[in-house]
């Protein structure tokens, strides 16, 4: 880990700026079945989570832009990424502008905690918060620092009840490698509290494991659409929980 303006960044950040460097996109962008499944229900949920028409943005966490760039789609009106890896958000840029969308999508190099002087007086309606607060040294400070940018955010986070995450998080090299964890939605709603946001639905989704072979991709997507309607088992089950909160 090194410190960038007092705050602690964790070396997962060059491992995702490796990620591009090697690959042009992250690895969990890229076209494994499974990976495309899992972010497809990921990308359903969030459209279906907010009324992105004719709103403004802030992606944190953009990554490579993949699924910034999905925003646009949804009828947003500006949208700004932002993400502490310098070579992801180069290759954010080059994305909006392959699509023509450089005028209504931008993409910045920051830090999550240090965001007042990147982001001056531009206003946002929505924070999306796609995966990121597992990947930081301190995700109780980045929720408070979240808190000031908008009036709605939109958390998307591993599920902390699934144990096979649990399992992965100690197991899997590329979780390792990514200093990838969870946490239970029950912790992201306390900390939401404290920061002043009222938490409004925690919704539990998605059975594909992101890096499964395509044969249990298939098995569990077949079987996705009833475990998600299941107390108790979703909850267990399901891979990442969508965490909606508004500044009360």
């Amino acid at each position: 880990m090194k410190r960038q303006n007092n705050t602690i960044i964790k070396n997962n950040v060059h491992r995702f700026n490796d990620d591009v460097r090697k690959t042009g996109s992250y690895a969990y962008t890229a076209g494994k079945l499974s990976a495309q499944l899992a972010n497809f229900r990921i990308s359903e949920s969030i459209a279906r989570s907010y009324e992105f028409l004719g709103k403004r943005v802030l992606d944190l966490g953009c990554g490579d832009g993949t699924y910034t760039l999905e925003l646009s789609a949804l009828g947003a009106t500006y949208i700004l990424g932002i993400d502490p890896a310098e070579i992801a958000v180069n290759a954010a840029n080059r994305k909006a502008k392959n699509a023509g969308l450089e005028r209504k999508v931008a993409f910045e190099v920051g830090n999550i905690y240090d965001l007042k002087k990147l982001i001056g007086d531009r206003r946002f309606d929505c924070v999306v918060s796609r995966g990121v607060l597992h990947h930081l040294s301190d995700p109780e400070k980045a929720v408070e620092c979240i808190s000031l940018l908008a009036n709605s955010v939109i958390f998307l986070e591993p599920n902390g009840f699934n144990p096979v995450l649990k399992i992965l998080e100690r197991f899997s090299s590329y979780h390792i490698e990514h200093e990838e964890r969870s946490f239970l939605p029950s912790t992201i709603k306390s900390w939401c509290e404290s920061a002043g946001l009222r938490v409004s639905s925690i919704e539990h989704i998605n059975l594909v494991p992101m890096f499964c072979p395509d044969w249990m991709a298939k098995t569990c997507r077949s079987v996705e659409s009833i475990v998600e309607k299941i107390p108790g088992l979703r909850e267990m089950m399901c891979g990442q929980c969508i965490i909606i909160a508004d500044r009360q």
